[in-house]
């Protein structure tokens, strides 16, 4: 029986149909894959944990230490040198050396500045010269003097035995009283020409400029060739100072009180004392007295007040604050206890009222209904709305 060629053909399988209909969903397969990538990325996206902003703020300390005590009165001045001197020299000259600086400690007696001593060696030989001459004056009336003492006392015996005249007695009598009277003028020059010598000599050791009191420089006030002079001379040339000495151990404290309030400063009273340059280091010090006159322009009181212990941060001409305290004993804080620290309102985070002040150990509640959490271990804490610097 032949073979159907065309039965065959029909039962023959389209490779390319088959193919085409499976790509199809191989591509319906990625898209919807690709879909639910993008919505969960979506998801994602909006629902993720927002990130969390961190700023830190700084806490400061009240002061480096526990006050003093209770302040009835607050007052301001300046820290003064009761004992200050601008050194001059006693006669006028030219400065020929200076020893000093600035910032130096001298000693009572100790040599600042020199003098040109030409002028002043002159004057000193000369009067030296002029001393010896009056000795040797001295000296020769006292020859003089002895000889007409000697014949006096013969005339006087050649008088009794009627040999010389009267007239001669006299006359030998006369000389002699006249030489002794010379030699007291004499001797007086001598004692003169010793007094000059003894000044020129004062004067040439004036030519050393030296310290009164022992202390500190703090201007040097002339220089080498200059002139000095004890007083002011005309043109503006002339220096009246060398150099200006301190007494750091007369240092204290001057304020002037309102005359309405100087009823609460009595003396011997407790003062706390803090310089403007060193504002978290209070001092101790005490009311030295009153000063008993007012300043009708100002209405104010002069008081002084002195330190209990000299610091070398204390310098003369510095601005001071003082707080005048009450009579109440001090009350010594725990060495746990440490300064106070004071924390800014926007850094405290509110959480509850002031019922839970104490529901936490660790927790502490501000004056402000506010509530933080700190260890038991940390200082007293306070807080404050003044601003305070923040770093992020």
């Amino acid at each position: 029986m032949p073979l159907d060629t065309e039965s065959l053909g029909s039962l023959r399988i389209e490779r390319s149909i088959a193919t085409s209909g499976g790509g199809n969903r191989m591509g319906l397969y990625i898209g919807i894959a690709v879909v639910l990538l993008v919505v969960a990325a979506g998801t994602w996206f909006f629902l993720r944990p927002k990130p969390t902003e961190v700023s830190t703020v700084v806490a400061e300390a009240d002061s480096s230490g526990p006050s003093l005590g209770t302040s009835v009165l607050n007052a301001s001045g300046y820290v003064v040198a009761r004992r200050m001197a601008t050194v001059s020299s006693k006669v006028t000259g030219k400065v020929l050396e200076i020893y000093v600086e600035e910032g130096m400690e001298v000693k009572k007696g100790q040599v600042l500045a020199r003098l040109d001593p030409e002028n002043s060696s002159t004057m000193v030989t000369m009067a030296e010269r002029e001393l010896e001459a009056a000795r040797r004056n001295l000296t020769e009336i006292e020859v003089r003097l002895a000889d007409a003492r000697r014949n006096l006392e013969r005339n006087e015996a050649l008088v009794k035995q009627q040999l010389v005249s009267q007239t001669a007695l006299d006359t030998s009598r006369a000389e002699a009283n006249a030489l002794a009277a010379r030699l007291a003028a004499s001797q007086a020059q001598v004692k003169v020409s010793e007094s000059s010598l003894a000044m020129r000599r004062i004067d040439y050791n004036d030519l050393n400029v030296r310290a009164p009191f022992t202390g500190v420089v703090i201007s040097k006030d002339a220089q080498p060739g200059e002139m000095i002079s004890p007083m002011s001379a005309g043109g503006g040339f002339t220096r009246t100072g060398i150099a200006t000495i301190v007494d750091m151990d007369s240092r204290e404290v001057e304020v002037d009180v309102n005359e309405a309030y100087i009823n609460r400063v009595k003396s011997n009273q407790r003062v706390e004392a803090t310089l403007d340059a060193y504002p978290d280091a209070p001092l101790a010090a005490h009311v030295i007295n009153i000063v008993p006159t007012a300043d009708r322009t100002k209405a104010t009181v002069r008081v002084r007040i002195g330190f209990e212990k000299l610091e070398p941060q204390i310098l003369p001409d510095m601005g001071i604050k003082v707080r005048f305290l009450d009579d109440q004993p001090v009350q010594t804080a725990s060495p746990a206890t440490g300064p106070r620290i004071r924390i800014p309102a926007v850094a405290v985070l509110p959480q509850g009222d002031m019922k839970d002040r104490h529901s936490h150990p660790w927790s502490t509640t501000s004056s402000f209904g506010l509530k933080w959490r700190c260890p038991s271990s940390w200082p007293h804490l306070s807080t404050s709305t003044e601003p305070s610097p923040i770093s992020t």
